[in-house]
Formats: C-alpha cells, sequence, structure tokens
C-alpha cells in the first residue's frame, strides 16, 4: 500500500465542478452562506449542503455558527493557496472559459490571494524585497533577513507578534495569473492589511480585485523602491509608512 498523503481523496473534492465554483466563491470573500454558495454553484440548497458536508469533512472548509445562520469559509491560507497554483495550471494547459476582458486586467493587476497581494503589483512587491535584501531564500525557505525586520517594523508592523503566531511568518506562492512568486504567510496578510488600513487601496465586495487609488498607486510604488533600495533609505519608510490615503 502506498504511504502519503491521499491527494487522490482532496483532487477529487475540488474537481467536482460545483464545488470548484463554491471554492472559487470563497476566494472573493471571507464567508458565505450555504444559501449564498448554492447561487455561486448553480445547485440546489439540499445539493450543496451536501458539497458542503464533503468539503468540510475533507478539511478544506471551516463554519463558523452566528445566530441562525452557518458562514462558510476557506479553512486556511494553504487552501487558498493550493486553489492559486490549481488556477495556474488550468490556465497554462486549458483555454480560458470566457475570453478574457477589463474585469481580468483589473484581477491580473492586483487581486486578493485569500488574504494577501497578487497579480502583478504582489509579484513586483515579492521582486523589490529580494533585490533589497529584505527577504532571501536559505536553506529552500523564504526567511526575513535583519534588514528586512527593520525594514518592516519601520513601516509599522508588529514584527514580534508575527514571528510568535503559528502561521508561517513569510512563503513564496505562485501567482496564478503571472506564474511568478508573490509573498504570502503572516507577513503578506499584513502588509495587505497595512495597505487596506491606509487607504491605499479598496477591495469591492464579492470580488477579489484590489482597486488602488491614484495616490494608493504613488505610495506603493514609492514603498516597492525603498523595499528594493536596500538601508540605504531606512528614513524614507518611516515616512512612507505614516502616509494616509483617502
Amino acid at each position: 500500500m502506498k504511504e502519503g498523503p491521499a491527494i487522490a481523496a482532496v483532487a477529487a473534492l475540488i474537481g467536482d465542478p460545483a464545488r470548484t465554483n463554491m471554492l472559487q466563491a470563497l476566494m472573493a470573500t471571507a464567508a458565505l452562506t450555504a444559501s449564498e454558495l448554492a447561487r455561486e454553484a448553480g445547485v440546489t440548497p439540499q445539493t450543496a449542503s451536501g458539497h458542503l458536508g464533503k468539503l468540510q469533512a475533507g478539511g478544506l472548509l471551516s463554519v463558523e455558527h452566528q445566530g441562525r445562520h452557518r458562514y462558510y469559509r476557506l479553512a486556511g491560507p494553504d487552501v487558498a493557496a493550493a486553489l492559486e497554483a490549481l488556477m495556474g495550471i488550468a490556465g497554462r494547459v486549458r483555454p480560458q472559459r470566457t475570453r478574457p476582458g477589463p474585469k481580468d486586467d483589473v484581477l491580473r493587476t492586483a487581486r486578493a490571494c485569500y488574504d494577501h497581494l497578487a497579480g502583478g503589483l504582489g509579484v513586483s512587491l515579492y521582486d523589490h524585497f529580494l533585490a533589497g535584501g529584505r527577504l532571501a531564500a536559505r536553506n529552500d525557505e523564504l526567511v526575513v533577513t535583519e534588514s528586512g525586520r527593520r525594514f518592516f517594523c519601520d513601516f509599522g508592523l508588529d514584527m514580534a507578534a508575527l514571528e510568535n503566531r503559528r502561521r508561517p511568518l513569510c512563503r513564496a506562492c505562485l501567482d496564478w495569473s503571472e506564474r511568478r512568486a508573490h509573498l504570502a504567510g503572516s507577513l503578506g496578510a499584513a502588509l495587505l492589511g497595512a495597505m487596506l488600513t491606509r487607504g491605499w487601496c479598496a477591495r469591492p465586495k464579492g470580488s477579489r480585485a484590489l482597486v488602488f487609488s491614484v495616490a494608493g498607486r504613488a505610495a506603493f510604488e514609492s514603498f516597492c523602491a525603498d523595499a528594493g533600495a536596500g538601508d540605504r533609505v531606512a528614513d524614507k519608510v518611516q515616512r512612507v509608512g505614516r502616509i494616509g490615503v483617502a
């Protein structure tokens, strides 16, 4: 008997079209009810209930009870990363289901991959972190350097708290549209949270797209430049970190 994880069982759960639509819908928002997921999948509530039970039992979904409602969400960032990787494979080996349009361009530029920045801007930011020595690959692992730790602290992130979480601090996540890596992990989530809080970008309800304002895009580009410049601009990072964009 073969040993190791039951990949086929998980693949079968994801492979059903209705369940795929449910999982993709949860990539765009934090949580949805069974009725909302039934509409996303194009199935009856009874059928949706069966699918959701299987996804929950398979460890792909978690459920939260609030009053009379149950809210379903992806079980964790690893599930989102797996779905993102599968989107990249599907886009490479099979034709797109719909012709790319303006909405696709927005998603390619910037979108949320579960809780971190993806798309062209996410890949660009990751590249600047590597170029500036803020992140480094060591023993096949992505790590935050001492320079990077100072940089992120100056930006306003609580690195001590992030480092003490059970979730990995930083991880390279393959971007399905760019076919290159962007930053995931608790650090990637904290960075996107800071960008949203400071008003650099906004996330329309029910969409994975991240829309940057003109001022927010300028602040983002300045942050990327500082990230890629090493410690020569440490004082400027603090100024960028304090920028508030309406």
